[in-house]
């Protein structure tokens, strides 16, 4: 059997514990009004919708139906466990101090999590920006310093971004890293940092280029602003999905 520190440095690869990376899924789940099951060690569960988050006080609600008695049975114990699936992705939180709220917004609340985790290899929700000719990458290519680069940003996340080389720029490899680069994200999100590039995939024939996946370093000082972009531009895509 795998040792405890085995299965906590497996779990850490799935862990999300940024507030705006939760609070982005939360989004996604009620946006979307995917089904999210509450279960509880004994084995009880009760299946609802995620139908409100309350930033300001730090609450979520399901919807809730008091004649249910799955959903007293669940009500019962103190350790609760929110399984959703985002396309076809596990999600998976606790929930803290579940309550039912009776009367004619009956609901059932909880406390924000503060620890999410999505079963897909990945550090951090990526958000696409909403203008595709805005967001870009500025840095010397890394075997001809005399060339200055400018790349299309495809996606970011508080840990990483993706790039659009274009095939008439000469190939970058996997692993170089690149010390400096500024990323100009929007107006108010301009970032002096450095790049690992880790992977180089194809996106389709017809774009004519490669995405370059990039692990971000040097973020000194930018965390704050990264998550503020990330999360108003998942806002500002739920809205317009809407």
């Amino acid at each position: 059997m795998p040792t405890s520190r085995a299965v906590q440095e497996s779990l850490d690869d799935y862990r999300i514990t940024a507030s705006v990376d939760i609070l982005a899924l939360l989004e996604q789940i009620q946006l979307q009004r995917a089904l999210v099951t509450l279960s509880n060690a004994e084995g009880a569960s009760y299946t609802t919708l995620l139908c409100g988050i309350d930033t300001r006080l730090g609450v979520i609600s399901f919807g809730a139906d008091g004649s249910d008695d799955a959903m007293q049975a669940v009500l019962t114990s103190d350790e609760v466990v929110a399984v959703v699936f985002l396309d076809r992705i596990k999600v998976q939180f606790d929930i803290d101090g579940l309550v039912h709220v009776r009367g004619p917004d009956e609901a059932l609340n909880a406390r924000l999590p503060q620890v999410a985790f999505r079963f897909q290899r990945r550090s951090a929700f990526r958000v696409q920006p909403l203008s595709s000719n805005g967001p870009v990458a500025e840095f010397r290519h890394p075997a001809m310093h005399d060339m200055r680069l400018s790349l299309r940003v495809l996606d970011v996340s508080l840990s990483g971004v993706a790039l659009f080389l274009p095939d008439n720029v000469p190939a970058i490899r996997s692993g170089v890293r690149i010390g400096q680069c500024t990323i100009r994200l929007d107006a108010d999100t301009v970032m002096d940092v450095g790049l690992v590039i880790h992977h180089i995939t194809p996106i389709h024939p017809d774009t004519r280029g490669v995405r370059l996946g990039c692990e971000l370093t040097h973020l000194q000082g930018h965390d704050r602003s990264l998550q503020h972009y990330i999360h108003q531009t998942q806002k500002r895509r739920s809205a317009l999905t809407g």
